[in-house]
């Protein structure tokens, strides 16, 4: 009887297992519906996708025991998530990009549901200064610009530098860079709820402060942007330019007044009085 139990267990894990993986892998490798443009694709969605069902499934299995509907059902939901953030962060990648292009900001896909802009110092501070350029600005209206078409997602800021002073005043200078950053943004119609800053001061170079090529680039600010679970939820992507102007509903017409037979009267003027003979008498 031990043994028959432990036979069935390890056997409905098997196909528990086996379930999970096939409808995994049918997401990775098939097409994948964009939710803006309609398409079926391949890319980062479908990716996501996968991903998600991974994580639907054992999701599905974790609070429906044995029961492998459960498992199927989470897999395909977290699936249909992932697709829709993987394409939410597709277009929100293009648009960063075509943005920012000439600039000199970098901007990667560090992960699935993350893009990463990264400002050198060249263009966004002078040395030894946490005031932004004119340039870092105009570069920073265009961040702006892209986040608030994507508003589904959160940003943290965080300054670095390189290791030219002491660890504590560089810390501080890194905090006040970062700060600078958010501020601007926020000034900009980002929502300060979806902001968040730190400094991490010399601790995290690019490359080795060996020479002033890379110390120049390890003298930083990065922008993580994260997509929340539900980016991509919407099915119509930001409009570009200005929106349409709201059409009212035209005013309602009114019957035409009933028009009345006109009045003739006789020719102008009163009748002439009648003329009587005047009477005549003797001289």
């Amino acid at each position: 009887m031990f043994t028959k139990t432990k036979t069935m267990r390890v056997k409905t894990t098997m196909n528990r297992k086996i379930l999970i993986l096939s409808i995994s892998s049918v997401l990775l490798t098939a097409c994948v519906t964009d939710p803006y443009t309609g398409e079926s694709r391949v890319g980062n969605a479908a990716k996501g996708a996968g991903i998600g069902a991974v994580l639907g499934g054992a999701t599905g299995t974790a609070f429906g025991g044995n029961d492998l509907k459960n498992a199927g059902w989470g897999a395909l939901a977290g699936g249909a998530v992932g697709a829709a953030v993987g394409a939410y962060m597709d277009h929100q990648q293009k648009a960063m990009q075509q943005s920012l292009q000439g600039t000199g900001i970098e901007v990667q896909r560090t992960a699935e549901n993350t893009l990463n802009l990264t400002m050198p110092s060249s263009i966004t501070f002078g040395f030894n200064s946490s005031q932004l350029t004119p340039d870092a600005q105009n570069a920073l209206n265009s961040v702006s610009n892209v986040l608030n078409q994507y508003p589904a997602s959160t940003i943290n800021v965080t300054g670095h530098t390189d290791d030219i002073g002491s660890d504590s005043y560089n810390q501080k200078l890194s905090e006040q860079r970062a700060a600078s950053v958010a501020s601007y943004l926020g000034s900009h119609n980002v929502n300060y709820a979806r902001l968040s800053q730190q400094g991490m001061g010399e601790r995290m170079p690019k490359f080795p402060n060996t020479d002033e090529n890379n110390r120049a680039q390890n003298r930083r600010v990065e922008l993580a942007i994260v997509a929340n679970n539900n980016a991509g939820a919407q099915q119509n992507p930001p409009q570009q330019g200005y929106p349409q102007q709201q059409q009212y509903p035209q005013q309602q017409t009114y019957p035409q007044q009933q028009s009345y037979p006109q009045q003739s009267y006789p020719p102008s003027g009163y009748p002439q009085q009648p003329v009587y003979p005047q009477p005549t008498y003797p001289r």
